[in-house]
């Protein structure tokens, strides 16, 4: 029989200057991916080279985390930008890692947007396209790098942004969060509503166990929700991150589901 595989990834690197926020060095001994602040809504060239080095010391696959241009609210405000225009920011930004990455002996192997971005590109198709033309501009305007010749999407499943990376022949990698409430279309429930985020551990490790041996999570109004994903969040912004993150990869091991990266 076929065993269950799952990434775990997180979102790292997400400091700036004299301030941080993630516990980056502990957070690598337990994922298999790391989703790379690149400046836009946190990180700076230091933290990036820093956690780059981390990652490639630790065989951890590293990722492109894009945003919109939003140090102040981090990353997290909705925003109004041209098509043109953010296509190119992302490209800057996945082009900023790459050098820390090939510095590291490593390379950015996928593409992840962040915050407003990630949500909004869940529906707007004319964002979701900017995206991912972003992500061949950074390859020279054509893919390279993942398995089919472009650089993978990590995302919502279902998402325009998927559709869209399809379309300009890119991989697709669908990600789940077992710690954040989802609604029965099988899109997540806005941070800014009750119960958006779960900080009960082990509900959270639970949802994650269901999410990758079944493909199932209860959303919040209690109906069941198919959940296609290859890999797994864990928010390293949230109290007791590192500890949730063990526990997690512990009982998804003990369930006999391997943990390894998709990229």
């Amino acid at each position: 029989m076929t065993r269950v595989s799952i990434d775990l990834n997180a979102d790292l690197g997400e400091g700036f200057g004299r301030w941080t926020l993630t516990d980056d060095e502990r957070l690598l001994s337990v994922v298999t991916s790391a989703n790379v602040a690149c400046g836009f809504h946190a990180g700076d060239a230091a933290t990036m080279r820093r956690v780059c080095a981390l990652a490639a010391e630790r065989g951890v696959r590293i990722g492109a985390q894009v945003s919109y241009r939003d140090l102040a609210g981090f990353g997290r405000r909705a925003m109004d930008v041209p098509a043109g225009e953010l296509a190119a920011e992302v490209a800057y930004q996945i082009g900023a890692l790459e050098v820390f990455a090939r510095a590291a002996g490593s390379r950015v192997a996928y593409v992840k947007p962040h915050g407003a971005l990630y949500n909004r590109v869940v529906r707007d198709a004319e964002q979701a396209a900017a995206v991912v033309e972003g992500v061949r501009l950074a390859s020279g305007g054509g893919p390279q790098g993942g398995p089919d010749g472009g650089l993978p999407v990590l995302g919502l499943p279902g998402s325009r942004l998927h559709e869209a990376a399809v379309r300009a022949g890119l991989p697709v990698v669908g990600e789940a969060f077992g710690d954040r409430a989802y609604r029965a279309d099988g899109t997540l429930l806005p941070r800014g509503e009750e119960g958006a985020v779960l900080h009960d551990p082990g509900e959270v490790v639970e949802r994650a166990v269901s999410m990758a041996r079944f493909g199932t999570v209860t959303a919040h109004c209690g109906s069941p929700v198919a959940v296609r994903a290859r890999s797994l969040c864990l928010h390293g912004d949230t109290p007791g991150a590192v500890d949730l993150a063990r526990r997690v990869r512990s009982a998804l091991e003990s369930a006999g589901v391997v943990v390894a990266a998709f990229a």
